[in-house]
């Protein structure tokens, strides 16, 4: 006889060996900690754009290649396109069916927001640095 205590599965789950797969929590953190770290990043960001609103080009490159605005807008792009990556996954998993569709889709959206952050890190890197 087993004692109820000590294994809380269904009979079937137990003969099919499904259980936690221990990845959601991971995920479901991580995209928690991405959006609390949004949180003053965008505050931030809405800010200093309202705070430049009709400077030019010339003050805005000043403003972007500041050591601190510059690092701020790397976090503010890294922690939104991750964010918005674990998000689309979830999409994606929760509503994609079909095993191959939902792999290329979470393989595409990967390649999309590196490929994204990437091109605007190159245009900040531009703009702050390039003139």
């Amino acid at each position: 006889m087993v004692k109820p205590s000590a294994d809380l599965r269904s009979e079937l789950g137990r003969v099919r060996g499904l259980g936690s797969a221990k990845e959601g929590v991971q995920h479901w953190w991580h995209q928690r900690l991405t959006a609390l770290a949004l949180i003053p990043l965008m505050i931030w960001l809405v800010a200093g754009l309202v705070a430049h609103a009709g400077i030019d080009r010339a003050g805005a490159t000043q403003w972007l290649g500041s050591p601190v605005t510059f690092g701020l807008m790397l976090l503010v792009l890294g922690a939104g396109f991750w964010h918005a990556l674990l998000g689309l996954q979830v999409v994606v998993e929760d509503y994609v069916h079909n095993e191959a569709a939902k792999l290329v889709l979470v393989i595409g959206l990967r390649f999309l927001c590196i490929g994204l952050a990437l091109a605007t890190a190159i245009a900040l890197f531009d703009i702050a640095f390039g003139g």
